[in-house]
């Protein structure tokens, strides 16, 4: 899953593409490096992150569809937690409904079940202007997988099929560089005590700096190392910024693990 940030203020590449033509462009050349899918976000959800309007948020998220889906049918996911933005975004041809706040929002699983999308539900501890304000679990795992599978029956219980559900254990979203790491190792568990594929996405983020010193711009080994451990412990998807270099490590680990 390639990332496509239509903000001026994402952690990493805020800014880069906050104009419809360049994140379209920036789209085509993810599909080219080996991107599955496309997230297109128009609010960042960095730590510290002041939440945007309904409309800002609408102005630049759909132009960007819009220009993908002149020229391919390729998937996209739309980062968003708000059920305005999920519904505009289905009607102009996203395939998938990636939310951070897991359908919470009022009307957001009636939303996602009436636009039949798939849909990522995330795990998050506080919102991003306080998430990472001393965030404390009993057991870490444990709590996830309760909230993930809470959330899994009431999309269910609204009519979205348990195939179309794929769950984020949120790494950097309320969470310790121990929290992190523990989930990260548990990610096999979390696809069996869920029932559901795994989602993760720990490109270059903050636990990196936590672990080794390393700026946002020097994280990219790490990124890799963290995505392919991803793959061997049972992920399925991989939210990511740097796709021809992840495609490449984690196609060259498969090529290794088929010979068994």
């Amino acid at each position: 899953m390639g990332i496509v940030n239509v903000t001026p203020d994402s952690f990493s590449d805020g800014g880069k593409f906050h104009a419809a033509s360049a994140a379209v462009d920036h789209a085509f050349t993810l599909l080219e490096e080996g991107a599955d899918v496309l997230d297109i976000g128009g609010e960042s959800t960095r730590p510290g992150a002041e939440p945007v309007s309904l409309q800002q948020e609408l102005d630049r998220v759909i132009p960007v569809i819009e220009g993908i889906r002149q020229h391919t049918n390729a998937p996209i996911s739309i980062d968003t937690y708000k059920p305005e933005v999920m519904l505009a975004c289905a009607a102009a041809g996203v395939d998938m409904i990636n939310d951070i706040n897991a359908l919470q929002a009022e009307n957001a699983v009636q939303v996602a079940a009436e636009s039949g999308l798939f849909v990522c539900l995330m795990h998050k501890q506080g919102n991003p202007q306080t998430m990472q304000d001393a965030p404390q679990y009993a057991h870490v795992e444990d709590e996830v997988v309760d909230f993930l599978n809470q959330r899994i029956a009431d999309c269910e219980q609204a009519g979205i099929a348990r195939n179309k559900i794929i769950v984020d254990p949120g790494i950097g979203f309320g969470k310790t560089l121990s929290h992190n790491l523990q989930l990260l190792n548990a990610v096999e568990r979390l696809r069996t005590r869920t029932g559901s594929e795994v989602l993760i996405g720990v490109s270059r983020k903050s636990l990196i700096d936590k672990l080794l010193a390393r700026d946002v711009n020097e994280r990219l080994p790490a990124s890799i190392g963290l995505a392919v451990q991803a793959v061997l412990n049972g992920a399925r998807i991989l939210r990511i910024h740097d796709v021809r270099a992840t495609y490449d490590a984690v196609r060259s680990i498969e090529a290794v693990r088929d010979q068994e």
